[in-house]
């Protein structure tokens, strides 16, 4: 604006002049004329009185001239000024952002260079000296990919650049981008006010490299684990690559093929070991021995002679290429087999000498081992029906537990009342409750059945027992009882699950047999372990019945309800992880139940961080494909999913799926339950939709099984696991994760 106004009014000034200058040669003319006129026209003082007047007129103009020049001086400082304030102004707006770390550029509403750092400039070494402001965007993106600067634009330079205007002209948010110096560069960008562009390019490298030396590190731990667990087998074990060579082995591999110790440093291979096995050892493996790593089949499985020695023999094919081959020495064990047959047939010929009274002793013995035969199959069945029945309970428990809290988190995100808002809170603590209720009674019956092991983690005492003062307080006040409950933050070490279910146990028991007064849960802290005890004032326990309250069914008290199951549930889950449970009482003074629980390192606590309410702009539009065979969930997936900004489609399975898009289009992401109906699994329908779609559609398989098995078949397909109830927080930031 100051540029534009200065030459403006430098032309009226101009103006201004060059009237002043006619005027005056018009007042000099007239005056002259005076003077040379003649009486004899008669007029010569009319015309002296007329160049007066005309005097006074070109006076009074030149004064308002004058006004008018010093007005046009004042506003020309006062404009002088102004261009210099906004000067200083520009000059301190590029200062400050050339102080800041980050790359800094603007783009002005024609996606034109407007302004830039020197910071950013660092990004791009080999053009810097080309980018100057007034630049298009895409002239720069261009520059960029002709110089290979992103690796990304060196197989495909117009495709890069086509994508990068792409999601330049969305400018919604950051990415991340690698360049071709190993560095890596988050850029962020969003739209100004009047339409421009501003970016913000932050240089990650170092967040990059920490991340793959974490990564590398438990690489790095976990084949420490592999190798410690393959050197405390009893069986040689030898695993090969898909190249045939020894990838890792164990010294009992040695220890049994009698190799020698630095076979492996002598490049070891499938074929070196083939050869020592059949020409060294004289093994006659009939081809169980053979290569097969690049033929994924059947494990092969043969019992072997070399000399005097026997080998059982198991080689493995592995589905990604390789094989394992064990070799386990049974050479022992058949020589023990040979002296029993031997002694079995003395047997028998002294049992065919003895008297008709000792045939029926052998005829009854048998069939005594016929029964116990046919016991130990009944109980095998039993035991895998039994597995069964837990499996199929637990899908069924959890199927309406997971529609509850996909609902109650829906409701959590919505504008609410606080008395809602907290009646809502109320009920998703009770949900946590009831869930963790549940899989605790599901993991000790699997326990019992030695289907699984506790999971030992480190935890935040404080946050589970708020939970419990969420759980209990409402059943204290409603016996008119005082609870009270102390807690600072304390980390312990232990199954999360099983203690909160020992202290459900102890504070459930506590306010049930409490007629009046309070109960009182405590924190002690020892050199190595913290105690929990639960005190009430109830009737108390004798001496000699205390050790009665820990057995199954076991109720001292009948007048109150329960089934006597908590306190066992208890014992059999302190036993389990190894913590000391105590009981002190008196009759008339209350108990003390207590638990010590080993101290924990703290570690970050990523399931506690507050859930961001209403939509989430990273997932508005996103368009997401929901299969389970259960409608409630579908309602509930699709209120919490609409909720965040999603566009939901629900479908029962496969067939009903397909019908929801059209030949063209396809899903965003698609949420799976693995159990559907008539027998169809998730993950057959997955490949299936895949197939329709023609195109590898993220998706997330969600199950109540926590088996193994399933988690390690999804982890070869890349397919990640949900378990039922589903959490939001949880689900919400898988999401993110897979759509960055």
């Amino acid at each position: 604006m100051t540029e534009t106004t200065l030459p403006s009014t430098e032309a009226e000034l101009a103006q201004l002049r060059e009237d002043n200058r006619k005027l005056r040669k018009i007042n000099a003319a007239l005056i002259d004329r005076v003077e040379r006129s003649s009486d004899m026209a008669g007029n010569a003082f009319s015309m002296f009185e007329t160049a007066i007047t005309l005097e006074a007129m070109v006076r009074e103009r030149t004064t308002e001239l004058e006004d008018a020049l010093g007005r046009l001086a004042t506003a020309n400082a006062d404009l002088a000024q102004a261009h210099a304030s906004a000067e200083a102004a520009q000059v301190r707006l590029r200062d400050a952002i050339d102080s800041i770390n980050e790359g800094f550029v603007l783009f002005d509403a024609e996606d034109r260079l407007v302004l830039f750092n020197d910071a950013y400039l660092g990004f791009w070494p080999e053009i810097a000296d080309q980018l100057h402001e007034g630049m298009s965007f895409e002239d720069v993106a261009r520059l960029a990919a002709a110089h290979h600067r992103p690796p990304g634009s060196v197989v495909a330079p117009d495709r890069w650049v086509s994508d990068r205007l792409a999601r330049h002209s969305v400018a919604d948010g950051g990415h991340v981008q690698a360049l071709a110096d190993d560095r890596w560069v988050q850029i962020n960008e969003l739209r100004t006010s009047e339409g421009g562009i501003v970016g913000i390019y932050t240089d990650i490298t170092e967040v990059k490299a920490e991340d793959a030396r974490n990564r590398a590190l438990e690489l790095a731990e976990r084949n420490l684990v592999l190798q410690s667990t393959l050197d405390n087998l009893s069986e040689g074990v030898c695993l090969f690559d898909a190249q045939g060579r020894v990838a890792a082995w164990n010294e009992a591999l040695q220890h049994v093929l009698d190799l020698p110790d630095d076979w492996a440093q002598e490049g070891a291979s499938h074929g070196a070991l083939l050869d020592w096995c059949r020409d060294r050892l004289g093994m006659a493996d009939g081809g169980c021995l053979d290569w097969r790593g690049d033929q994924p089949s059947a494990a092969r499985h043969a019992l072997v002679a070399a000399g005097d020695r026997h080998f059982e023999v198991r080689s493995t094919a592995l589905e990604r290429g390789g094989q394992v081959i064990g070799f386990t020495d049974v050479t022992v064990m058949l020589r023990a087999q040979a002296g029993l047959q031997e002694t079995a047939e003395t047997l028998e010929r002294r049992v065919a000498e003895r008297t008709a009274e000792l045939r029926a002793e052998v005829a009854e013995r048998r069939e005594i081992e016929a029964q116990l035969r046919d016991a130990k199959t009944a109980a095998e069945k039993a035991n895998l029906s039994k597995t069964s029945f837990l499996a199929a309970a637990s899908h069924d428990l959890l199927q309406p537990l997971n529609a509850a809290r996909l609902f109650v988190a829906a409701l959590g995100d919505r504008r609410l009342a606080l008395p809602t808002r907290a009646l809502v809170n109320q009920t998703s603590t009770a949900l946590d409750s009831v869930e963790d209720l549940l899989e605790a009674l599901l993991e000790i019956s699997r326990l019992d059945a030695g289907a699984i092991q506790p999971e030992i983690g480190d935890f935040r005492l404080d946050t589970l027992l708020g939970t419990l003062r969420v759980e209990f307080a409402p059943v204290a006040r409603a016996s008119g009882l005082v609870l009270d409950m102390a807690s600072e933050p304390l980390w312990v070490r232990s199954d999360i699950r099983l203690v909160r279910r020992i202290l459900q146990n102890f504070l459930s028991n506590a306010l049930r047999y409490t007629q009046q007064g309070s109960v009182r849960l405590d924190c002690l802290v020892g050199e190595r372990a913290i105690r929990v005890s639960v005190t009430d004032s109830g009737p108390g326990i004798a001496a000699d019945k205390q050790a009665l309250v820990f057995e199954e069914f076991r109720r001292l008290d009948t007048r109150t309800s329960g089934k006597g199951l908590g306190l066992a549930i208890v014992k059999r889950a302190s036993d389990m992880l190894g913590h000391r449970v105590t009981l002190e009482s008196a009759p008339g003074r209350g108990s003390t139940f207590a638990i010590d629980l080993p101290t924990g390192e703290p570690v970050a606590d990523l399931d506690n961080e507050p859930e961001m309410i209403g939509r989430d702009r990273s997932m508005r539009g996103l368009n997401v494909l929901v299969i389970d065979n259960e409608r409630a969930i579908q309602t509930g997936m699709r209120t919490l999913l609409g909720g965040w900004g999603c566009t939901v489609l629900a479908a029962g399975g496969f067939a009903e799926a397909t019908g929801l898009f059209t030949a063209d289009s396809a899903p965003d992401i698609i949420l799976i339950d693995y159990h559907l109906n008539e027998g169809e699994t998730g993950d057959v329908a997955l490949d299936r939709l895949r197939d329709h779609f023609a195109m590898p559609v993220p998706a997330v398989m969600i199950s109540a099984d926590r088996g193994k098995e399933l988690k390690a078949r999804l982890d070869a397909h890349g397919i990640p696991l949900l378990n039922k109830p589903v959490k939001p927080a949880q689900l919400r930031a898988l999401l993110r994760t897979m759509l960055k």
